[in-house]
Order: C-alpha cells, then sequence, then structure tokens
C-alpha cells in the first residue's frame, strides 16, 4: 500500500484543530470535554517518537478524516435531508452486516 498524498496540515496544526473542535463540541470543564482533551493528547502523544514520514501521513490523513467526519455527522443533525440520508446509508450498513454475519455462519 503506498502513502498517502501529503496533507496541507502539519501536525501542530492538526493538534490544535483537534483542541479547537473539543472546545466547540464540549465547552469548558465538562467530564465529556475533560475526556476528549485527554483522548486528543493522548493520541498524539502515543505517536510522537513516529520519525516514519509515510506513517505520520497516514496517521494525519486519519485525523483528518475523522475531523471530516464529525463535521459531516454534525451537518446531518443540522440538514433534515442530509440527515435523512445518512440514517439510510446506516440502516444499509447494518443491513449489510447483518446478512454477511448470516452468510459467514452459514458457511461454517
Amino acid at each position: 500500500m503506498s502513502a498517502p498524498a501529503p496533507v496541507q496540515r502539519t501536525t501542530l496544526q492538526l493538534y490544535r484543530d483537534c483542541l479547537r473542535l473539543v472546545r466547540h463540541i464540549a465547552p469548558g470543564n465538562s467530564p465529556k470535554g475533560i475526556a476528549l482533551r485527554n483522548m486528543v493528547k493522548g493520541e498524539f502523544a502515543k505517536n510522537k517518537t513516529v520519525k516514519d514520514a509515510a506513517q505520520i501521513e497516514v496517521l494525519k490523513a486519519g485525523a483528518i478524516r475523522a475531523l471530516s467526519n464529525y463535521m459531516l455527522y454534525e451537518s446531518g443533525s443540522k440538514d433534515t435531508k442530509l440527515g435523512t440520508a445518512m440514517k439510510k446509508f446506516n440502516h444499509d450498513q447494518k443491513e449489510t452486516l447483518i446478512q454477511k454475519g448470516d452468510t459467514d455462519r452459514n458457511t461454517r
């Protein structure tokens, strides 16, 4: 698997973006805010020793994907048409997984 295209944000910028998003999601020192901040800090701390440029790009792409997914989720909760489409997609995904699980059990 080849490395993804370089991400335009620096690691420090992504870290700050994640902490800003946490402040937006759970302002103040609520238990949810503290837990989210600790999770963000922990994830970045866990990977601070990574030196391989390709692996860093993969980690940065994952962080950006997580931020994008959250923003899409929030948009879906405000836009009824998007929210309906997201619920349908999630329902279809669950049905597919259930059917796949039944198929896997039948092949054993």
